[in-house]
């Protein structure tokens, strides 16, 4: 080891700045070959190296000047890629368990005016031409997720009204939105 390398690792203990930099251009590329020769990608090189250069500093007081710099940068860098590696393990054992993105009506816009095109018709031919009472049986079903026992329940009718009137509703949709289907 080069007296130098040993002088600037006795000031990087004490927090100079410009030892550390001196450091930093002289070790970085040797560091950046090594790591990319491990992990054959660049950019994840360019992190592990720099988090490298990151932890040093940050444990600059533990530094042991009359040790050789490269050994102990290759160590750490070492860790972090052990630990990268270990987590892109777990990663891909639990990226098999995420849900799958669904697609949303904003996803595509085309489907999205279908969508409201729809929605607003069934509101018209539901305001239009349902009877009242077929009307008030629909809407708590659809749209306030009653059960049809407690509609029947709620409107103080039979169960099998509730059926019915929930038939006749779905038949004057189907009909009046064919074009839609």
């Amino acid at each position: 080891m080069e007296k130098n390398e040993q002088q600037l690792l006795e000031r990087v203990r004490f927090s100079d700045m410009e030892a550390f930099k001196i450091l930093f251009e002289e070790f970085q590329p040797i560091l950046f070959r090594y790591v990319l020769y491990r992990l054959r990608d660049e950019d994840l090189t360019h992190d592990i190296v720099q988090e490298t250069f990151v932890r040093v500093w940050q444990h600059r007081s533990s530094l042991k000047p009359h040790l050789a710099f490269l050994p102990y940068l290759m160590r750490i860098s070492g860790n972090l890629i052990r630990d990268y590696a270990k987590h892109a393990r777990v990663h891909a054992q639990h990226y098999s368990d995420l849900p799958k993105p669904s697609p949303s009506l904003g996803d595509n816009p085309e489907h999205a005016v279908r969508f409201q095109l729809l929605e607003r018709e069934i509101i018209r031919v539901v305001n239009t031409q349902l009877p009242d009472r077929c009307r008030s049986i629909f809407l708590l079903s659809r749209m306030e997720g009653k059960s049809n026992a407690e509609i029947a329940a709620l409107l103080d009718v039979r169960l099998k009204t509730v059926e019915n009137q929930l038939n006749r509703a779905l038949k004057v949709l189907r009909r009046e939105l064919r074009e839609y289907l």
